[in-house]
């Protein structure tokens, strides 16, 4: 049985959000929803989060569970917006999921952010086990461990389809960067490599996509497998790991951070949470990390 798939958007980060259903039971899964968020406002909105529920109630879902293939650096995830909105709409609580590794990135950012150990306790629902298997209605799906643009990286192959992240892009776009801490460019490649060995019709969902633009084209959510091995810009069929690996150091060595990095950082191991604010303030407080000179450093 193949599922129901509903690609939406998010324009402002390139980000594409999954809904993926049991066209039987009309169970579903909601795949790295995004809170927007406009840092010079500043402001949080939820307008893309909505826009998947109303997907959701127009074609009648179930959601039973929402995914995260790994703690993103350039959007904030709208998980927990969309659990405390479900438990009125679904009277249930759809648990947060995502691969266990979350617990090593939780640890090394809480230490940057000051993140309160009680903020992390209960902060998902459920951490995946590699190829761990779990039910979407009568869909079975599969959790696919998939590491080098961060440690905790998971995919999900659901029918003859896999929801990637980050951990391939479509041909002309080629692959994400690695130098986030704990990414590795040589896993990446075992990453890719992995995906490349899947059947050639099998779908392959990305996380983003930025159409390069001469390309004349809009973003896409997904190419085939042999489509993959053929045309990816960068681990196309007898590309070698190590000049893969060279080309991908060189590259990240120059990129920025992303725009909403720090903010994203501080909301995703949180599982979708904001950081408190004083009291019962409606506004929420980020850390931003600044470097500074020697002579400010001194008391």
């Amino acid at each position: 049985m193949e599922p129901i798939i509903h690609s939406i958007i998010d324009k402002e980060t390139g980000t594409w959000q999954y809904i993926v259903a049991c066209p039987n039971s009309r169970n579903a899964v909601i795949i790295d929803p995004v809170l927007n968020l406009e840092p010079t406002q500043p402001k949080i909105m939820t307008s893309s989060a909505d826009s998947l529920l109303d997907v959701v109630s127009s074609h009648n879902y179930t959601v039973v569970r929402l995914l995260e293939t790994h703690a993103h650096a350039d959007h904030l995830t709208a998980a927990y917006y969309l659990q405390r909105r479900l438990l009125v709409l679904q009277q249930c609580k759809v648990p947060i999921c995502t691969g266990y590794r979350i617990k090593q990135v939780q640890d090394f950012f809480a230490a940057i952010y000051n993140v309160p150990k009680t903020d992390l306790d209960g902060a998902f629902d459920h951490l995946f086990q590699d190829d761990e298997i779990f039910s979407i209605g009568n869909l079975t799906a599969q959790v696919l461990h998939l590491p080098g643009h961060t440690p905790d990286h998971s995919g999900f192959l659901i029918g003859s389809n896999i929801f990637t992240g980050d951990s391939i892009f479509n041909p002309d776009v080629g692959s994400a960067r690695c130098d986030f801490p704990k990414g590795d460019p040589n896993a990446l490649f075992q990453s890719m490599h992995k995906l490349l060995c899947m059947p050639s019709h099998y779908n392959l969902y990305t996380g983003h996509d930025y159409p390069p633009e001469d390309s004349g084209r809009d973003p896409m959510p997904y190419v085939t497998v042999a489509e993959q091995r053929e045309r990816n810009k960068h681990v196309k069929g007898g590309t070698k790991q190590e000049e893969f690996v060279a080309w991908r150091r060189a590259r990240d060595s120059v990129l920025k951070n992303p725009r909403l990095l720090h903010q994203a950082l501080q909301v995703n191991i949180r599982g979708g949470r904001l950081p408190r604010g004083p009291g019962n303030s409606q506004t929420s407080f980020f850390l931003t990390p600044v470097e500074i000179p020697s002579l400010l450093t001194e008391v």
